[in-house]
């Protein structure tokens, strides 16, 4: 089960941990989020000051996606209205069969008239660059009612009050790009940068050693860690 509070908490309680250690400065922690985790460590930002430096590499607002669909097309109270009706229906469906309905992981063989970022995916997770017989989306996918608690709330809702640092990573090309482009312009001062990778897609930022700005990265990190 994915949840916002507890996806958070897993970065916050990854700080606690950090400033307790004899061999970590507490004032030099920074985190860094990829694709989901990218929107989660923005919101871990938004509430933890002891964040000093947050990274969201190729980030999905998991909230905005659940409950408006990709490009937000499914933006209504009615859309939202049937979505939650099929996750209770499912949640009672799982709980007479006492298994967990799995949603499918990624389209597998790959339709010719797939979407783009089905492609992407694919490219990713059912090759040999991503594949593993445990990954869900490698295989038969997250819970159906897995996501059920991102319909109802928005995270980032006071990211604009981030004060401490940070950057976020996005490929050019991909379908995602909007979270990220969204995202950054709702923060504010001069220490927050967005850096569009061009002719880059979603997967690249996972694994494309070429691609990923470590060393932009790397300046970042040492620039606001001090």
């Amino acid at each position: 089960m994915a949840s916002p509070d507890i996806n958070t908490e897993d970065f916050m309680a990854a700080v606690d941990f950090l400033s307790v250690q004899d061999n970590v400065d507490p004032e030099r922690i920074g985190i860094i989020g990829i694709c989901g985790w990218g929107g989660m460590a923005l919101n871990a930002a938004t509430l933890d000051t002891r964040i000093k430096a947050t990274v969201a590499s190729t980030m999905y607002d998991m909230t905005r996606v659940n409950a408006n669909g990709y490009f937000d097309s499914e933006d209504s109270e009615e859309a939202r209205y049937e979505k939650r009706k099929a996750l209770c229906a499912q949640r009672i469906s799982d709980y007479k069969s006492g298994t967990y309905a799995l949603g499918g992981g990624v389209v597998d063989p790959l339709p010719e008239d797939a979407p783009f970022f089905v492609k992407d995916y694919y490219d990713y997770y059912k090759t040999p660059r991503g594949y593993h017989p445990r990954s869900l989306n490698s295989n038969g996918g997250w819970n159906v009612t897995g996501c059920q608690s991102f319909l109802n709330m928005p995270i980032l809702q006071y990211s604009q009050e981030i004060r401490n640092a940070v950057l976020i990573v996005h490929g050019e090309k991909a379908h995602s790009c909007y979270f990220s482009r969204d995202a950054f312009a709702k923060l504010t001062g001069d220490n927050k940068e967005l850096m569009i990778i061009p002719g880059a897609v979603h997967t690249d930022l996972y694994d494309r050693m070429d691609v990923i700005p470590f060393d932009k990265m790397t300046s970042f990190f040492q620039t606001y860690l001090r």
